[in-house]
């Protein structure tokens, strides 16, 4: 049998991931990007501030979701240095004097929960049981394996499954806490890329499908020179194996019975063809290039609103932070500031958003300390940088139309610095500005609402997906695994992984 003609559409993480792979089994891989530069959304932009220029990350910021084996065997683990900084998490709610920190290791966390917060619920029963759900995740995308409830059952039993699957994260929290902080910490990777209700049938799955990233042991970290050298360095491994790239080209039909694309590059239309198709996009640019009437209605039907802003800053010195330790990574730590105290003013929030007369309703940030992480990596950069995703924004407004906002949030992280002077340069991203820079329908940087009839059984985009759950429809030679496809993003190239896997079982059965 000859090796097979790949060609993929979209050079984003996933499609670089899958790229790797399918190239070093032998196939013959072209990618498509209609970007100058391959990355996606894990890309750099440049800001220059008296005439001094620094990069920092326009889309992506942190790795967390990518799994050990894809970072060790597509090349990367050998190119790039990582750091995770170990220091507890800092979590600050209104009016505390102190934030709580969140230990690693459960009976920590258990008493600082209980002095601070006056948890009364079982933290260790918590970590346990996520434990075990992240297993049987890792385990499917090793296999290349997407779960069914019927896996699930078999694996974890009816009650966990329930519980951490099907069933709400309000269920699940009302479990294992008592706590409202408890419970409002652990749901905002509930609700960090989009308006979900914590009462929703499934939205409890988000919980340890953000945990189930194994490059870093379920947490999250840095790489040297920042997130995009991963879309970057991949770009370079996968030329010197040979897969050839053609960049600042528009796709502009697909083929499918004749298994040829025509694209556009440079005002000329040229065309490839194909033994495979392979689209690295989000769900919906996918289905308008190869999908029927009703295929583009029920995509356009999902839910991919985002709500997430980012706001970018530069400082002229290192960030004193005003609470800390005196470990050598507290600056790099990640903190958490929350602006509401307790569940029910945090739903509203979450949710208020979807009233398009709102621009921004306060809920909580995640702050990355991306320039200390860069000093840990002994990368010298001339300012320190902070990247503060924050809650909760709606889809009307671009950042530069939001000064209001952009101010509210400087604000409210500024209270926790003791040099908020040396900051001399911001930018704010809304859902708006990420929707227009990378194409995401919605603007949702992450992925798609985890929600009744769009959960992890329902990201597929085959009629079979029992079969073969990337193939495209009915077609047995067009994939899917861009964006919005099981499992997620945060930098993580799994779907790219299981599709090219699934790719090669159905190329070469047996």
């Amino acid at each position: 049998m000859k090796n097979p003609n790949i060609l993929i559409i979209g050079a984003g993480i996933n499609g670089l991931v899958a790229a790797n792979y399918l190239q070093r089994s032998g196939c013959h891989v072209t990618m498509i990007e209609r970007a100058e530069r391959v990355g996606g959304a894990c890309v750099s932009e440049v800001a220059t501030i008296d005439g001094v220029s620094e990069s920092y990350a326009l889309g992506a910021s942190v790795l967390g979701l990518m799994q050990d084996f894809v970072f060790a065997e597509t090349g990367l683990a050998n190119r790039l240095r990582t750091f995770v900084p170990e220091h507890p998490k800092f979590i600050y709610f209104p009016g505390d004097p102190e934030p709580t920190w969140i230990y690693r290791e459960p009976q920590r966390l258990d008493r600082e929960l209980a002095d601070k917060w006056g948890e009364k619920g079982d933290v260790n029963a918590f970590r346990a049981d996520e434990a075990k759900v992240v297993r049987f995740l890792q385990d499917g995308y090793v296999n290349a394996t997407p779960p069914s409830l019927d896996d699930a059952k078999s694996v974890l039993g009816e009650t966990l499954t329930k519980l951490w699957i099907s069933g709400s994260a309000k269920n699940l929290l009302d479990h294992y806490f008592t706590s409202e902080r408890s419970k409002m910490y652990m749901a905002m990777t509930v609700t960090e890329s989009g308006p979900v209700s914590l009462s929703d049938s499934y939205s409890a799955f988000t919980l340890p499908l953000m945990d189930s990233g194994s490059i870093f042991g379920g947490y999250y970290g840095f790489v040297k020179g920042g997130i995009w050298q991963i879309t970057g360095e991949l770009g370079r491994i996968n030329a010197e194996l040979g897969v050839k790239t053609h960049l600042s080209s528009k796709v502009v039909a697909v083929d499918t019975d004749e298994n040829t694309v025509i694209f556009e590059k440079a005002g000329r239309e040229e065309s490839l063809d194909f033994d495979y198709l392979v689209v690295g996009t989000d769900p919906l640019t996918a289905t308008r290039l190869i999908g029927n009437a009703e295929q583009i209605r029920k995509t356009e039907g999902q839910r991919f609103r985002g709500s997430s802003g980012k706001l970018n800053l530069m400082f002229k010195n290192p960030v004193r932070w005003k609470t800390g330790s005196r470990a050598s990574d507290s600056d790099a730590a990640f903190r958490f500031i929350f602006s509401v105290s307790n569940l029910d003013e945090y739903e509203k929030a979450t949710l208020k958003v979807l009233d398009t007369n709102v621009d921004y309703a306060p809920g909580f940030m995640q702050i990355y300390c991306e320039g200390a992480a860069m000093r840990h990596l002994e990368h010298a950069e001339p300012f320190d940088r902070l990247a503060v995703f924050f809650k909760n924004l709606s889809l009307g407004e671009q950042g530069d139309d939001l000064s209001e906002v952009e101010t509210q949030v400087r604000e409210t992280l500024f209270e926790y610095i003791e040099n908020p002077q040396d900051c001399i340069w911001t930018r704010l991203l809304t859902p708006k500005d990420l929707q227009q820079l990378f194409h995401f329908p919605g603007g949702n940087l992450d992925h798609t609402m985890l929600t009744g009839g769009q959960t992890f059984f329902d990201r597929t985009y085959a009629d079979d997906p029992a079969t073969n759950f990337y193939l495209f429809g009915g077609h047995d030679n067009v994939y899917v695994c861009g964006s919005g496809t099981y499992p997620c993003g945060s930098v993580a190239g799994t779907p790219g992984y299981m599709c090219a896997q699934q790719l090669l079982r159905s190329a070469r059965p047996g």
